[in-house]
């Protein structure tokens, strides 16, 4: 039963589309309906700015973060399984939230948050995070486009949980993200494939007057 109650309940914090209610509280709009269309932190960053898109992108990363390090401790249910399981939940709920028909976003705040809150748990994950994250970042600032980047690290993930001798389920729970994670970019890489996937300016200068 405890288990049970963990899934809704994580499935349920997963969905909180925070993007939507930043977009419905600060500007009024519906975030679906401008920019990418996407329920998630980039698209805040492009339609609402960088104040709301840090925030959201914050929120976004601690839903994973509870739902892995504080929901089984708070149920009972400590196993490694049972954190795999509930991960799984929690990004399946911010992808397809019931708040939104089941329309959601793309899944890597969550997922990240969810490595971040296991590295709580398993010390032997940290290096996981920190070479993911330190791909990501390489990709960007290469690119300078979100959804290469997410998508190279992605299918990096289960490369890295495999080198770094992880658990078996812990590796499957990777490659599970990393297929969720394409298959939620599809139509990103499909303006790729058309030259048409904007990129994020770096600036680190003022513009001169």
């Amino acid at each position: 039963m405890m288990i049970i109650f963990g899934i809704i309940l994580s499935y349920l914090i997963g969905s909180i589309p925070t993007a939507y209610i930043f977009g419905k509280v600060s500007k009024g709009i519906d975030i679906r309906q401008h920019g990418s269309g996407n329920v998630g932190a980039t698209n805040v960053f492009r339609v609402l700015g960088k104040g709301p898109g840090i925030t959201v992108l914050l929120l976004d990363i601690l839903k994973g973060v509870i739902v892995v390090a504080l929901i089984p401790d708070l149920l009972g249910t400590t196993e490694i399984l049972h954190r795999v399981m509930l991960a799984l939940v929690v990004v399946c709920g911010h992808n397809w939230t019931i708040f939104l028909k089941f329309k959601g976003g793309k899944g890597i705040a969550t997922s990240f948050g969810v490595l971040i809150g296991l590295t709580f748990k398993i010390a032997l994950i940290r290096p996981v995070l920190f070479w993911t994250f330190l791909i990501w970042v390489a990709c960007f600032l290469i690119t300078r486009i979100v959804s290469v980047s997410s998508i190279i690290a992605s299918t990096c993930l289960p490369i890295i949980m495999v080198l770094t001798g992880q658990e078996f389920t812990i590796v499957c729970l990777g490659a599970i993200f990393c297929v969720f994670i394409v298959l939620r970019h599809k139509a990103n890489i499909k303006r790729l494939f058309a030259g048409q996937e904007p990129r994020v300016p770096l600036s680190f200068r003022k513009k001169n007057p």
